[in-house]
């Protein structure tokens, strides 16, 4: 199983990635939210994945943190969800945002992603709720048993833990001082919103 890729960015076409790892490409599935917060072409990334294998096909997803990944998985255990889903869960909403809205039972906001009707809302909110806590915190308990993220991720990560949508959070660091740390960027970003 694949379940770390480190390597450089070598195509992005939304959903589709290409990462190469010492001359193998591995195409990737992504959500936007990580296709927003992915440096630019030529650069080196690193991707949390998950690979799945069906009886007719086999596809590699990627995500910029395990968070992502985690709910990910997590809501394809609800009842006629499938990865086609989950993926537009997590271009809709942070992982924030979606335990805030699970452990609210906002249905209502949960139907405006794209692809969830009003039953599929009403199971992810039983089916999950118990859980929802959980989703923002996977993440940072990996962080800290030593995968090491550029600055810029983890302060998007956290950016993304205080409610912003990752589109918000890339306008919001545009104009970061370079070399900064992620404490630095995280306060630019939250002056930045102020401003606005």
């Amino acid at each position: 199983m694949i379940g770390r890729l480190k390597g450089v960015l070598a195509y992005k076409q939304p959903p589709w990635l290409m990462i190469d790892v010492g001359g193998v490409g591995y195409e990737l599935e992504a959500p936007m939210s990580t296709i927003y917060d992915l440096p630019e072409m030529g650069r080196e990334v690193v991707l949390f994945t998950h690979y799945a294998v069906k009886e007719d096909s086999v596809a590699l997803y990627g995500f910029l943190t395990e968070a992502e990944r985690r709910l990910f998985r997590d809501v394809q255990k609800v009842s006629g969800i499938g990865a086609k889903i989950a993926l537009a869960i997590l271009s809709g909403v942070s992982v924030g945002e979606f335990s805030r809205l699970v452990a609210a039972s906002d249905v209502s906001a949960l139907t405006r992603i794209p692809g969830i009707g009003k039953k599929t809302a009403e199971r992810i909110v039983v089916e999950l709720r118990d859980r929802a806590s959980d989703f923002a915190q996977a993440g940072a308990a990996l962080r800290a048993g030593g995968v090491p993220q550029d600055p810029v991720t983890e302060a998007s990560v956290a950016l993304q833990q205080l409610g912003y949508k990752p589109a918000e959070i890339s306008r919001l660091l545009r104009d970061a001082p370079s070399g900064a740390d992620s404490e630095g960027l995280i306060r630019h970003a939250l002056k930045s919103a102020l401003k606005t």
